[in-house]
C-alpha cells in the first residue's frame, strides 16, 4: 500500500511539472527567439519546480495546521505521502533547471554561476537567490530525513528553513524570469496566498496547543523541567 502511494503521488506530481513546462514554453517562446530552446527548457523548468516547491511548502503549512484535526480526506498518511514525494519531484525539476542553464552557453550563467553565489554573469543577484534557495533546500530536505528518528527539537527549527527558502525562489523567480505578464501575476498571486495560509497558520492556535506544544518540548528534554532541576541541586 505504501509503495502504491509513493507511485500514485509521484506520477501526479512529474505529470504536474511536465504540464507545467508544456505550459510555459509556449508563453516564454513568444519573447525569445525561436532558435533560443535550451533557454526556453530551462525556465519551464525552472517555473515547473516553483510550482512543485509551492505545493510543497503548502502541504507542509497543512499538515502543521491546527485546522488540519478537522480534515477527514485525505488521511494524514497519504497527505504526508504527497508531501514526501512532492519534495523529490522538486528537486528534480530543480535539477533540470540547473543542469540545463548551466550548459547553455546564451544563459551566461554556467556552472559556477549555478553552485555559488555572484558568480554568473547574467543577472548576478537574483541568480544568487537561486543559489542560496538551493543550498537551502538540500539542508531542508536532509534535516526532514531525520523526522521520526530523532526528537524534534533537533530538526525541526532547521526544518521550517522551507518558509525562507521559498521566499528565496519567489524573489529568485520575480528578478530573473518575470519578463512575461502572466507570470509575474501568477508569482504574485501565488505568494500572497502562502502569506495568508502561513498567518492563519499561527493565528489558529489556541491555548490548547500551546500546552501541547510546551508539553512535547518538556518530554523531549525532561531536564528543563522543574522536577529535574530540583532533582539536580
Amino acid at each position: 500500500m505504501k509503495n502504491l502511494l509513493w507511485t500514485l503521488a509521484g506520477l501526479v506530481a512529474l505529470g504536474l511539472g511536465f504540464g507545467v513546462m508544456a505550459l510555459v514554453w509556449p508563453m516564454t517562446r513568444r519573447t525569445l527567439d525561436s532558435q533560443m530552446a535550451t533557454w526556453v527548457l530551462g525556465r519551464s523548468a525552472g517555473v515547473a519546480s516553483y510550482v512543485l516547491l509551492l505545493l510543497l511548502v503548502i502541504t507542509g503549512l497543512v499538515l502543521s495546521h491546527p485546522w488540519a484535526r478537522h480534515l477527514r480526506m485525505p488521511s494524514p498518511r497519504i497527505r504526508l505521502t504527497i508531501h514526501a514525494t512532492l519534495s523529490v519531484f522538486t528537486l528534480v525539476f530543480v535539477a533540470l533547471h540547473l543542469v540545463v542553464l548551466a550548459l547553455d552557453p546564451w544563459a551566461k550563467v554556467g556552472w559556477l554561476g549555478a553552485l555559488l553565489p555572484f558568480a554568473s554573469e547574467y543577472r548576478p543577484v537574483a541568480v544568487s537567490l537561486g543559489v542560496l534557495a538551493l543550498w537551502a533546500g538540500i539542508i531542508t530536505g536532509v534535516t526532514a530525513r531525520f523526522a521520526g528518528r530523532f526528537a524534534a527539537r533537533h530538526w525541526w527549527p532547521i526544518h521550517k528553513v522551507s518558509a525562507g527558502l521559498l521566499l528565496l525562489v519567489w524573489a529568485h523567480s520575480v528578478f530573473a524570469g518575470s519578463d512575461v505578464a502572466a507570470l509575474t501575476t501568477f508569482y504574485i498571486t501565488t505568494g500572497l496566498f502562502v502569506v495568508a495560509l502561513a498567518v492563519t497558520r499561527y493565528a489558529a492556535r489556541t491555548p490548547a496547543d500551546l500546552v501541547e506544544s510546551l508539553t512535547d518540548s518538556l518530554e523531549s528534554n525532561p531536564r528543563s523541567t522543574p522536577l529535574a532541576s530540583r532533582s539536580s541541586r
